[in-house]
């Protein structure tokens, strides 16, 4: 099958003025992938998912989505284009509803959106018992599913996960990635995840990237990337 790229990150450079973050970052994403970002803490992989969603100002590069280049376009711009971003601490909003939570994901969609609200209670039923309650009565996790299922509810083509398993119990973290590859299996959106477990990372990836101090280190299949002795020793407490 030839491989169709999605995204395409050509030498980006980033600062959080005065600092500069990312220096000359190439990755891309092919249609369909899981792609992952490890790398130790502060090495800029969530700054790679913030400049692809429009939220860095100062940068410089290019971030090709569709073959068109982004680099200038702002956050809300990029929704439109079928690109939605799960930040890091779920960022939900506590005094609302889980359904008035979901609905404001499809706040640019035109028209009913119960098709939507019913797919994502599908995928996670524990959302449809709690909708009436209010987000910030929910445990960590439920707070997670809601923060995915919000990003999901306008039907994106690519979706950015900040830190999915953050803070959260084995059990959960196990469910949440088994969805995450169950929706690209069976609907066709890509994900480019950064994750501090790298084991369960790299073992669900198509292809995964390594920064360091924002930098390009490694990159290759995930699995590859599994049984790497580098990655094994740094990242992995030296083995899986």
């Amino acid at each position: 099958m030839v491989e169709k790229r999605l995204l395409d990150i050509r030498n980006l450079d980033s600062w959080y003025w005065p600092i500069q973050i990312l220096h000359d970052v190439n990755m891309h994403l092919n249609e369909g992938e899981i792609v992952s970002i490890i790398g130790p803490n502060g090495a800029g992989k969530s700054t790679v998912l913030k400049n692809i969603f429009g939220l860095i100002s100062k940068r410089k590069g290019q971030i090709f989505y569709k073959g068109k280049n982004i680099i200038k376009d702002k956050a809300s711009d990029i929704v439109k284009k079928g690109i939605t971003f799960v930040p890091q601490g779920r960022s939900v909003f506590p005094s609302m509803t889980v359904r008035e939570n979901l609905e404001l994901g499809a706040y640019i969609k035109q028209g009913d959106i119960q098709s939507e609200m019913r797919d994502i209670f599908k995928k996670f039923p524990r959302l449809k018992e709690r909708q009436s309650q209010k987000a910030g009565l929910l445990s960590g996790g439920e707070q997670q599913m809601v923060a995915i299922g919000r990003a999901l509810m306008l039907r994106p083509k690519l979706m950015l996960l900040d830190e999915p398993s953050l803070g959260l119990s084995p059990q959960i973290k196990k469910m949440i990635f088994e969805k995450v590859v169950d929706i690209n299996k069976n609907e066709g959106i890509s994900f480019m995840i950064v994750e501090q477990n790298a084991k369960i990372s790299l073992s669900l990836s198509d292809r995964a990237y390594v920064l360091e101090l924002g930098r390009n280190k490694l990159d290759g299949p995930g699995k590859q990337l599994l049984k790497d002795p580098k990655i094994q020793s740094i990242y992995l407490g030296g083995g899986v």
